[in-house]
């Protein structure tokens, strides 16, 4: 699994729709970006106090800690995306990123199988990286659990 000191690994994300590429080494380079990976757009822990903390959260996490972008990940496709960040009020706050065949979630080795889900998804993380690379890390011990990748405890390490 990534861990802290380690680079970022380079993959196409997709914003809004799958001709709007986002790469992750570019989207980090010379920034601090917040990542939260969540199971699933419009899955109940995630619609309810996962992406909703980060998008109350944006502005202080902007202004007090520096960051740059928050971004939200999910194993799901970029039109899904698109839409659940727009129900939640995300946009100018959270960048909502499709990975829809989960090479993001593989590359960092926090996949997992949840079959009620339609299979492999992503575990429920948070990362602050910086210029590429992982500067904090917080993957939920269960892989879908809401504590250590929630809002108000990413950069209090």
């Amino acid at each position: 699994m990534v861990k802290v000191g380690d680079k970022l690994p380079s993959v196409d994300l997709f914003e809004d729709s799958p001709a709007n590429k986002i790469n992750t080494a570019d989207l980090t380079n010379g920034k601090k970006v917040i990542i939260f990976g969540v199971p699933g757009a419009f899955t109940p822990g995630c619609s309810k106090t996962h992406l909703p903390g980060y998008v109350s959260s944006a502005d202080s996490l902007k202004g007090e800690q520096g960051v740059d972008e928050i971004v939200c990940v999910s194993v799901n496709d970029p039109f899904v995306m698109s839409a659940w960040g727009k129900q939640h009020g995300a946009d100018g706050k959270v960048r909502m990123l499709a990975d829809p065949s989960g090479a993001l979630a593989t590359a960092l080795d926090v996949n997992i199988d949840l079959p009620p889900l339609g299979g492999v998804r992503s575990k429920r993380y948070s990362m602050v990286v910086q210029n590429g690379e992982v500067k904090e890390l917080n993957v939920e011990p269960d892989g879908t659990g809401l504590s250590c990748s929630l809002a108000n405890n990413i950069g209090k390490k």
